[in-house]
């Protein structure tokens, strides 16, 4: 059996980065005679096989013919007479299309090295543009590596955007389109995603509610980087390094996007901006399947992280009944995502980067206090329906009015 170790797993390892899982073409063999050397079939529209017992993938030498448009139209060959450099061809980019030998010999027809030194995403051949996904899979490559330096080949650029053109995008679904945008949350450099579709002018097509905040103006004072869509990216930026869960990174993502409607006579001000957004933030979240655990933060940052700003301003009563809203009072809440994305939303400034962010610890001592405060005497009261409510909600306030008050000695 002739087998080569090919695509992200080559590439990483030339990169020196860690290697999640290898993937293994294989030539010159046949389904029948895979099975009959005890590989197990799992590929539902091309051969591929499990080893029996590495259990790693096997996946026969193939070439791809495009049928119909979007990214299932495809009619694919495999036979033992499919060679490698023809497989290899078929990939999206030079440095995915390397191979190597079981003892490390590096098989590269496409330059994929080279281009693997110089930082430069490089599509191998016209029949990039057959797929969309492959827009996708660029800017999320983009988001992985683009702290090493990596660039978008001036031609693969030329060729994306006459696929947005072309409406090849049009054909994405939405389950793809979230999976490639989970991805591209959990790498390093998650703005980078945005900036290559922006780049190819996919993200009006794939992400409007996104680039509708391009262009838009919001005061100086506040924000010196001045443009919307700019700010999103910084508040993405700095979620990154405050946290590795993706759903925060999605909610300073998306906090702005009431943004987008503030009428262009009131700029460069966004009046009620945080409610605004909402149905927008909803229409994207049914559109994309998005699931509920980064819905419900991405509608609680949007709602009140300029609550969470002026944290020092609040009543005790409002204060309370912020942290009420955001199941602060319960065992399995999300305070601290909450609050990381806020923190995100305050440094994704220019300029404000490195200012502490002291709204965070008084909403945690407050939310502390209130959640601990003794409810056994009302509850063993005569106190009955929504007048037991009120009466907890009375001691929360005490207890975070307390907080206030040892916070602003301090």
């Amino acid at each position: 059996m002739e087998i080569y170790l090919v695509g992200g797993a080559v590439r990483d390892k030339l990169l020196n980065f860690p290697v999640m899982e290898q993937d293994w073409v294989v030539l010159g063999e046949t389904p029948e005679s895979m099975i009959k050397q005890g590989f197990r079939p799992v590929g539902k529209d091309f051969p591929v096989f499990l080893h029996p017992k590495s259990h790693e993938e096997y996946a026969l030498a193939r070439t791809e013919r495009k049928t119909a448009p979007g990214y299932k139209g495809f009619a694919v060959h495999a036979s033992p007479d499919v060679s490698l450099e023809q497989d290899l061809l078929r990939r999206d980019l030079t440095i995915n299309a390397m191979a190597m030998t079981p003892q490390g010999q590096l098989i590269d027809p496409y330059g994929g090295q080279r281009d693997l030194e110089n930082r430069v995403f490089r599509h191998i051949s016209p029949a990039f543009a057959e797929d969309p996904v492959r827009i996708l899979r660029v800017a999320r490559f983009a988001a992985r590596y683009g702290h090493l330096g990596f660039k978008l080949a001036e031609e693969t650029r030329k060729l994306m955007q006459s696929m947005v053109a072309a409406g090849e995008v049009d054909f994405l679904v939405p389950e793809r389109v979230w999976a490639e945008l989970v991805k591209a949350l959990g790498e390093q450099s998650p703005s980078a995603f945005f900036y290559t579709l922006k780049d190819c002018t996919a993200l009006e097509k794939i992400f409007p509610e996104i680039n509708r905040l391009f262009g838009v103006p919001q005061p100086e004072k506040h924000h010196p980087e001045i443009d919307t869509g700019l700010h999103s990216m910084l508040c993405l930026e700095q979620a990154a390094l405050l946290s590795a869960c993706s759903e925060v990174r999605f909610a300073a993502l998306v906090h702005d996007l009431g943004k987008g409607l503030s009428p262009e006579g009131q700029w460069p001000h966004h009046y009620d901006h945080e409610k605004k957004g909402l149905p927008v933030l909803e229409q994207l979240c049914v559109r994309l399947r998005v699931p509920n655990a980064f819905r419900i933060l991405a509608i609680q940052v949007m709602q009140y992280h300029t609550h969470c700003h002026r944290a020092f301003e609040l009543r005790a009563s409002t204060l309370t009944d912020v942290l009420s809203a955001l199941g602060a009072f319960k065992a399995n809440n999300t305070l601290n995502e909450f609050l990381l994305a806020c923190e995100a939303d305050a440094k994704g400034r220019t300029g404000f980067e490195q200012r502490p962010y002291p709204q965070a610890e008084l909403f945690r001592r407050a939310a502390n206090a209130a959640a601990s405060v003794d409810t056994s005497a009302i509850l063993n009261s005569e106190l009955q329906g929504a007048k037991i409510g009120e009466a907890i909600r009375r001691l929360r306030v005490k207890a975070v009015a307390d907080v206030i008050n040892v916070v602003k000695q301090l």
